[in-house]
């Protein structure tokens, strides 16, 4: 669930960059700013500080405006706001639905303390299973949870020129994606199990085992349809 929402803003965000007649930042880009309707489907809100720009214009220059915590530095430090800059901002949600931790907190010395900063000390220092959300944990796969960290890390890059397009973003979500029903299928298919069955010449059958290929074409199985990702909602 939490990898198909972030497909969705992903997919949103890239439209607003690439896609409608006129580039939009949308430039508050936050968990707060998801809406789920009652079909959990992602909505992207509050578009009162967003900036159309022409297509030939890579930035617009405007005063600090956003959300601490979500705040592109570059933005912070020279005014000019890039759709790098909403890059940076779904980093920082990716990593709020990787670790389920607030964007900005108090620490146990009561220091404050940035996601963003701590997302990546983690990542550097190879701790990212030490601050994941324990549901993502239970129901993610191993492959998928790091490609999705590795994502987030790339947008959180401090250098706005290294980190991808919302475009690429939503693409690499969407192969994720793939890759966890593929993963998923496999699965599936491993637990299935075949009985050998012996048949008499009246057709009853007689004895029936476990673990080998069914003869005389009688088949049973078990399949498990436990889904990869948990459905348990979480915002």
């Amino acid at each position: 669930m939490r990898l198909r929402i972030a497909i969705q803003v992903a997919g949103a965000l890239s439209y607003l960059h690439s896609a409608a007649s006129s580039p939009i930042f949308h430039r508050d880009i936050k968990s707060s700013n998801i809406l789920l309707d009652e079909k959990y489907t992602a909505k992207v809100a509050d578009f009162g500080t967003s900036r159309s720009t022409s297509i030939d214009k890579t930035h617009v220059t405007t005063k600090v405006q956003g959300t601490f915590g979500y705040l592109d530095p570059e933005f912070f430090q020279s005014s000019k706001f890039t759709d790098k800059s909403d890059v940076y901002s779904f980093g920082v949600t990716l990593s709020e639905l990787l670790t389920g931790e607030k964007p900005v907190s108090l620490t146990s010395s009561q220091e404050w303390r940035s996601l963003a900063a701590y997302f990546l000390l983690s990542m550097e220092a190879n701790r990212l299973f030490d601050i994941l959300d324990a549901q993502v944990m239970k129901d993610g796969g191993k492959d998928e949870i790091v490609a999705v960290a590795n994502l987030a890390k790339r947008c959180l890059n401090l250098k706005g020129k290294k980190r991808p397009t919302m475009k690429q973003v939503a693409v690499e979500l969407e192969g994720i994606q793939q890759s966890v029903k593929a993963s998923d299928m496999q699965q599936t298919f491993a637990n299935v199990e075949y009985v050998r069955c012996e048949i008499t010449e009246h057709g009853d059958i007689v004895s029936a085992s476990k673990g080998s290929s069914c003869i005389n074409g009688d088949v049973g199985s078990s399949l498990d349809d436990e889904p990869l990702l948990s459905s348990k909602y979480f915002l």
